[in-house]
């Protein structure tokens, strides 16, 4: 049985997630990146990257569709996310084309977490706001630190630091 949300099967928006989290992959290893893939997906890693010095680091990637309803085109929300050392999350908005890499320190000091409610201790992140007279969207002015085009942050940045 399949479920469907605003004109497309649960199967395909499952799927959504994983055919981005191989996009953002592939762009990784166009830049040259060295990068490993889990088999299972148990732990919130998508892949590993060894480093030039040889350390590896976790990477998250999180991704969110051109068909969400207007407004949430960069709402990454009810994310479980406590601190994790050499930890980076990637989020990805098909529909503004932007990416945003930030480590796990920085995504708990810049997301919300839920007091109440069933996704009560889950995080929030809304890197977007609106304008609902042009009907666009666009980057909040504290997000645009953390906006990249390349991977390079990973590479060269230890995500532990202050």
């Amino acid at each position: 049985m399949t479920e469907k949300m605003e004109g497309k099967s649960f199967r395909h928006s499952a799927a959504f997630g994983k055919r981005i989290e191989y996009y953002v992959i592939g762009l990784m290893l166009k830049e040259g990146l060295d990068v490993y893939l889990p088999m299972v997906d148990d732990d919130a890693i998508d892949a590993i990257i060894k480093k030039p010095d040889g350390s590896f680091v976790e990477v998250q990637i999180k991704a969110r569709s051109k068909h969400v309803i207007f407004g949430d085109g960069a709402l990454f929300a009810a994310i479980s996310h406590e601190y994790r050392p050499n930890y980076w999350f990637v989020f990805y908005s098909e529909r503004m084309e932007k990416m945003w890499i930030l480590s796990s320190k920085e995504f708990i000091k810049n997301a919300v977490q839920n007091k109440t409610g069933k996704n009560k201790g889950k995080r929030s992140i809304w890197f977007n706001g609106k304008d609902t007279k042009a009907q666009t969207e666009h980057v909040k002015p504290q997000f645009t630190k953390f906006l990249v085009n390349d991977f390079s942050r990973i590479l060269n940045e230890n995500p532990d630091k202050e």
